[in-house]
């Protein structure tokens, strides 16, 4: 009996720690700005290969920027406090903190007109993803603060 119970509670902590574990560090999700045909918090990937466009691809389709038409780039974070109900089972969850890593693009379009999309960036590509726009657009990333250029450098 004890045995299955701690089964039963082994299954639902990991349910929950998965439920909540949030953006893939492979990922990207498109958080909002001027594109509207882009529902908030569409998850998909970044891609900086192509050697003229920035690409964020994602389940019902894909948005393309070209390179010489972004004019701003910004980085941020947020570190939001997590809370679970695995919260209950574990009470220092509560004091947990996960970084997010936020990536803001503007850029103008063939009629001049000012567009700006912020993405979410796993934690695997948020280094490359920047390091590719700077070489790419010729533009420094601009840092909301200075907690955010020091993480850059560690990850």
């Amino acid at each position: 009996m004890k045995r299955s119970i701690a089964l039963h509670f082994a299954l639902l902590l990991t349910m929950a720690l998965a439920a909540f574990a949030g953006l893939s560090n492979n990922k990207a999700a498109y958080q909002g700005g001027t594109e509207s045909d882009i529902p908030a918090n569409s998850e998909g990937y970044c891609t900086t290969g192509n050697e003229r466009e920035f690409i964020f691809a994602f389940q019902n389709g894909q948005l393309v920027i070209p390179y010489d038409q972004i004019n701003d780039l910004e980085y941020g974070q947020d570190a939001a406090r997590r809370l679970t109900f695995s919260t209950a089972a574990n009470p220092f969850r509560l004091f947990t903190k996960k970084k997010k890593h936020f990536l803001t693009i503007g850029w103008k379009d063939e009629h001049a007109q000012q567009h700006a999309a912020v993405f979410e960036l796993g934690k695997s590509v948020v280094r490359p993803t920047i390091v590719t726009l700077e070489a790419r657009t010729g533009r420094k990333v601009d840092y909301q603060d200075d907690a955010a250029r020091k993480s850059l450098g560690s990850l």
